[in-house]
């Protein structure tokens, strides 16, 4: 039996799979607010709760909004702060009495969806995470990519591609920098965007409207609305034609909530020749197969086949 917990900033998922992948229990919580201590302990009830509903013992597989460092192994960049600078890996595999593995929740997207989800049967899967914030993970013969400084996949902290006079030099983003990647095509960005497009202005105005309402309107045919979302299509063509540039991964698979807006799946593709080098562009852009169940389930299969 396969354990995942899909630990982030409001709510928190654990969910047990059999050998063949099949949900056996799943449960979703509030985070907890208490701080780091509160949090681990109870990340641990968790899993001592699937064990005794299901009277087995699991491997045990964590997703988290940050890393763990390659240098300290303490958590680094997780907008969950209480994490940052704690062996939480370590520390939860003390209280369980076990080993646990943790991974960037993008990365366990990619895995998940790589397993048995829309990658399944490629090579090399992209994933990306196009909610609150943008991040993305990589999925190479099934199992995760991270890379010598575990940071493979922060696709969205590089500069927007090929800006336009009008674009440049951005948005400031949290991590310091202007014109990430992120503060374009989360759908935090989406909308930002429009608000700017209406009166100038940017996240601070009050009343904004959410990504689903913006795309409700574009397709009641509201001409800002629909001129925001063929910017975003046209900005996350970029994006993922860099993407195809460098990796030239056999699958792109979008997950968060942009993903769930139907049009992106043809605005986006027709649009990727222009920009990736030699003009030709066969990868397919696809939707999560198990949608916001996808992180839950690649932290379980941080453990492969063979390996509990």
């Amino acid at each position: 039996m396969r354990i995942g917990i899909d630990l982030g900033g409001t709510k928190t998922e654990v969910i047990a799979l059999d050998a063949s992948g099949t949900e056996m229990f799943r449960k979703r919580i509030a985070t907890p607010a208490g701080g780091y201590a509160a949090i681990l302990d109870r990340l641990a009830e968790l899993v001592r709760e699937v064990e005794t509903t299901l009277g087995r013992t699991g491997t045990v597989g964590l997703g988290i909004p940050g890393a763990i460092s390659a240098c300290t192994g303490c958590v680094k960049n997780a907008n969950t702060t209480a994490l940052n600078g704690h062996f939480l890996d370590q520390d939860l595999g003390h209280l369980l009495g076990r080993e646990v593995r943790c991974m960037n929740d993008a990365n366990c997207l990619a895995l998940s969806e790589a397993v048995d989800g829309a990658g399944a049967g490629h090579r090399m899967v992209f994933a990306a995470i196009l909610g609150t914030g943008c991040g993305a993970g990589i999925a190479c013969q099934g199992r995760p990519w991270q890379g010598v400084n575990l940071v493979a996949g922060e696709w969205g902290h590089n500069p927007l591609p090929w800006m336009t006079a009008g674009e440049y030099p951005g948005p400031r983003c949290w991590c310091g920098k202007t014109g990430c990647i992120e503060r374009w095509i989360s759908g935090t960005g989406f909308a930002d965007d429009y608000v700017r497009s209406r009166s100038g202005s940017g996240r601070e105005n009050s009343g904004r409207l959410t990504g689903e309402q913006i795309v409700e309107l574009a397709r009641q045919g509201a001409a800002a609305a629909v001129q925001a979302l063929e910017r975003y299509a046209h900005r996350l063509a970029r994006s993922l034609a860099h993407v195809i540039n460098i990796l030239d991964p056999d699958v792109i698979v979008l997950g968060g909530g942009m993903s769930n807006v139907d049009e992106l799946y043809e605005l986006v593709p027709p649009q990727l020749p222009a920009y990736a080098f030699g003009r030709e562009v066969t990868t397919p852009v696809v939707r999560s197969r198990h949608g916001d169940a996808s992180g839950v389930r690649g932290a379980a299969w941080l453990w492969p086949q063979g390996k509990q």
